[in-house]
């Protein structure tokens, strides 16, 4: 099992050398890979935006405003039609879903209906015009009155096209906005993510973002007085329209639409010659231009007027006709605002209103700070475990460095191949990776020290504990992966950033652990010839324990009890402390520009503006605070309204740093994504392990899974720590790191259930949780030092979320130990139940070949 072929070499070194390949790109800057040949891999592991700063923005469709449109496209249609084929109706209006109109004549029904085919004709949707869908439906409760209902598949369709063409507009405006790296995304039906990194003006971002930039020239009716029309009674085919003045002016606008915003070619700011203010001129189509022409050369002296987003910017007077297509838009308008209404126009306009739902605002100084924190907790991390494993096990703990080191630069390179983002979330699953690689190394080493207290020599020592601690190895990760992979495909965005990095560090554990490792110590035989195991610097646990665990199942069983009780208790009397990614609201860091931060002031400040509850605490430095608003409770733009109140009462004499805006909807989708994500991976794991061992173990492992998951929500309540996405994230790396050392004392004990049939089950259990302790022990310690170093200097933002990880990993290795063990017991786990599945091996192994 030591040896190794030529080729079995070459292989593993390829697949390391190309790990360093396509990690290497994450030591040069951008302008040093620029400078490489472009077939060597250029892309470097993207940070997520909490730690780099920048932005991160959910949009929704307003599903309303896509509906109105809809049917307001459909009315101009048959306005049209049956003006050109000369069919006379009335009543033409909209309702809900609904178009109706009433045709005059009974006798052009039929032709009117002709006229209007093409609203219900299926449209084809498929990518070979394989499916379609009938938008509008026909009926006609009555002769001659025709109802175009917009169906649900109709929809449908149309929030899929308004989306698609969301992702392309907000794309052009962001790359107008001169960002690099931007990632832009469809998010489940209704929704589209924007991620803008290094990003230094959000609040320009949400205002370019949110604008729908729907362009309109259109008459000025001047046939009434605006006021009759203001107070209810407006021509018929015109309609009040506000301007954006402040206080807004109205205008009696004509409906009828003589260009729009699909007719400009270009958009340019430009200053006036004569007034010298900020102006907008653009350039229309060849069909806008004789479209424009046509309007002023018929409307000479009259006012038309520019409508955008249906508030009017400015009704100039047509003095004589405009035939070259090109004109200017005069406005209250800044520089900046005339620049960014410019880029708007050129980007095109959206198909429908789009509004916040979620937004995440880092600034840099903040990314800055989080990446020096980062870095430097993990080469402190980093040299912890590294020191801690060679003290260990001496030549044996090099060898398991360099292969966790490996495994860490495979983790890197395959999330840098792909182009994932690494988040915080992500680094927790970097440090679980790092806890389960660990674990596997230490796994093997304590099996071969026990090979070679039996009397075996040292090469048949090495080669059976590679070979005996697989099955343990493969089933921890195995395990692990599912539940992973489950909350892959139900969890939100930084839960599932957490499942992709884990999932990533299980291939890549699996394969240090059984090539790499392997391979070294196969070559350290060769070239040390060694005649013994180095027994290392410390010994953590005796050689041959014998702790009495079964006889303290009874007080374990009542600590766990008495744990799981009242953190139940106090869940169900006591809220937990919800962030604002679970109840909605808004959480914003602040830092003080010269003196220190006066809570007490900025509390009274913000309690005059009218946004509902706020809280202000101390964050880090004298100069830090953290405030939190509640949720608005008037929908998803109420939640933008308060932060941009909260924003410009303390901008003078605050930095913000960084701002969380969660609207209802997303945080009541959260909550229920994080809830079934858990539950389901716990569920996975029960099916497997019942697969690979028996109903017991199964039960045995969700059971103790599940009390470390009630532990780590008393312990959420009782620290009063703030519960969010990151939290969900502490109590998944508390769930696979108890199952995977769960499952390794399990394996133990299924292996001594075959070896020690007529050995009581309590004395078996205690032989096996012995025969684990060094490792279960080693393992702990050295996941304990990677997160320490990431608790005292990862900074304060990390600060809890990684108090939370300490706790899981502490209580994790306790259940292994004094819950999952003594639960088999409970459960009447008894040896003969393995009797059947030997008997079957060995009748098959003994059964002779038939001829």
């Amino acid at each position: 099992m030591l040896y190794f072929s030529r080729w079995k070499t070459l292989s593993i070194w390829f697949v390391i050398a190309l790990g360093l390949l396509f990690a290497a790109p994450n030591l040069f800057s951008r302008s040093t890979l620029d400078a490489l040949p472009d077939w060597l891999p250029k892309r470097a592991l993207t940070l997520g935006l909490d730690l780099q700063g920048g932005s991160h923005v959910v949009l929704a469709i307003d599903r309303d405003d896509l509906v109105n449109e809809t049917l307001a496209a459909a009315r101009d249609q048959i306005r049209t039609a049956l003006r050109d084929a000369g069919i006379g109706y009335t009543g033409l209006s909209t309702s809900g879903r609904v178009v109706e109109l009433r045709i005059r004549e009974a006798n052009e029904v039929d032709r009117a209906k002709e006229s209007l085919a093409s609203l219900t004709q299926p449209v084809q949707t498929g990518l070979f015009g394989f499916k379609s869908v009938t938008e509008m439906s026909l009926g006609e409760p009555e002769p001659g009155l025709l109802r175009y209902t917009l169906t649900d598949a109709g929809l449908d369709y149309r929030m899929r096209l308004a989306q698609e063409r969301s992702v392309e507009v907000i794309g052009r405006r962001i790359e107008e906005f001169g960002t690099a790296g931007p990632i832009i995304q469809r998010q489940g039906k209704d929704r589209v993510s924007v991620q803008v990194p290094g990003l230094q003006d959000p609040q320009r971002l949400k205002d370019i973002l949110g604008q729908t930039a729907k362009l309109s020239f259109r008459m000025v009716d001047q046939s009434a007085p605006v006021q009759q029309a203001v107070a209810g009674h407006p021509p018929l085919g015109s309609s009040v329209v506000y301007s954006y003045d402040d206080p807004p002016v109205p205008y009696l606008i004509e409906d009828r639409v003589i260009v729009s915003g699909q007719n400009l070619v270009d958009a340019k700011a430009t200053i006036n010659e004569q007034t010298k203010e900020p102006t907008v001129s653009f350039t229309l189509d060849q069909a806008g231009a004789e479209s424009f022409g046509k309007a002023t050369k018929e409307n000479v002296g009259r006012l038309f007027a520019i409508v955008l987003d249906n508030q009017v910017l400015s009704t100039p007077q047509i003095r004589e006709p405009i035939l070259t297509g090109t004109g200017n838009i005069a406005g209250n308008f800044t520089e900046q605002s005339a620049s960014d209404l410019a880029m708007l126009l050129r980007a095109g306009a959206l198909p429908a209103n789009l509004t916040i739902v979620e937004e995440r605002s880092v600034g840099p100084s903040l990314g800055a700070d989080s990446i020096a924190a980062g870095e430097f907790a993990a080469v402190i991390g980093g040299i912890l475990v590294l020191a801690f494993m060679i003290a260990a096990y001496g030549s044996l703990g090099i060898i398991a460095d360099l292969a966790l080191a490996a495994n860490v630069v495979l983790i890197i390179a395959i999330l840098s191949a792909f182009g994932a983002t690494l988040t915080m979330p992500g680094i927790a699953g970097i440090i679980l990776t790092i806890g389960m690689a660990v674990d596997s190394n230490v796994l093997i080493y304590e099996r071969v020290r026990e090979e070679r207290r039996e009397g075996k020599s040292l090469v048949q020592a090495l080669d059976a504990g590679f070979s005996r601690a697989a099955a343990a190895v493969i089933d921890a990760n195995v395990t692990t992966f599912i539940a992973v992979l489950i909350l892959f495909f139900l969890g939100s965005g930084p839960v599932r950033g957490f499942a992709v990095t884990v999932a990533i560090g299980i291939v890549t554990t699996i394969f240090t652990a059984f090539t790499l490792t392997r391979w070294l110590v196969s070559a350290w035989l060769r070239a040390a010839k060694p005649r013994e195991i180095s027994r290392g610097l410390i010994r953590l646990v005796p050689e041959r324990s014998a702790v009495p665990f079964m006889n303290m199942r009874k007080y374990a069983f009542a600590l766990s009890a008495v744990v799981s009780v009242g953190a139940a208790v106090m869940f169900m009397t006591k809220d937990l402390n919800y962030g604002v990614d679970f109840v909605g609201g808004s959480l914003i860091e602040i830092k003080a520009k010269d003196a220190e931060a006066d809570p007490a002031d900025v509390r009274a400040r913000l309690s005059e503006l009218n946004v509902g509850e706020v809280q202000v605490q101390e964050f880090g430095s004298k100069r830090d605070l953290l405030i939190k608003l509640a949720s608005q409770g008037g929908g998803d733009n109420a939640e933008q309204s308060a932060v941009e109140k909260a924003r410009m009462e303390l901008e003078d004499d605050y930095d913000f740093r960084r701002v969380e805006v969660v609207g209802p909807t997303v945080s009541n989708e959260l909550a229920k994504a994080g809830t079934w994500a858990v539950l389901a991976a716990l569920a996975a794991m029960l099916v497997y392990i019942w697969f690979r061992f028996e109903w017991h173990f199964a039960l045995g492992a969700v059971v103790s899974t599940l009390h470390d998951v009630i532990a780590m929500a008393g312990l959420f309540v009782v620290a009063g720590i703030e519960f969010n996405l990151a939290s969900i994230a502490a109590i998944l790396v508390t769930v696979g790191y108890s199952i995977n050392d769960t499952i390794v004392v399990y394996d133990r004990i299924r292996e001594n259930l075959r070896k020690h049939r007529k050995m009581p089950m309590r004395e078996l259990i205690d032989l096996s949780l012995n025969q684990t302790l060094s490792r279960t022990v080693l393992t702990g310690v050295t996941t304990l030092l990677a997160l320490g170093a990431l608790y005292i200097f990862g900074g304060e933002v990390i600060s809890s979320f990684t108090f939370a990880m300490i706790f899981g990993v502490l209580f994790g290795t306790y259940s292994s130990i004094f819950v999952a063990g003594p639960l088999l017991i409970l459960f009447k786990l008894r040896p003969d139940m393995f009797d059947n599945d030997d008997t079957a091996r060995a009748s098959t192994v003994a059964q002779p070949a038939k001829l």
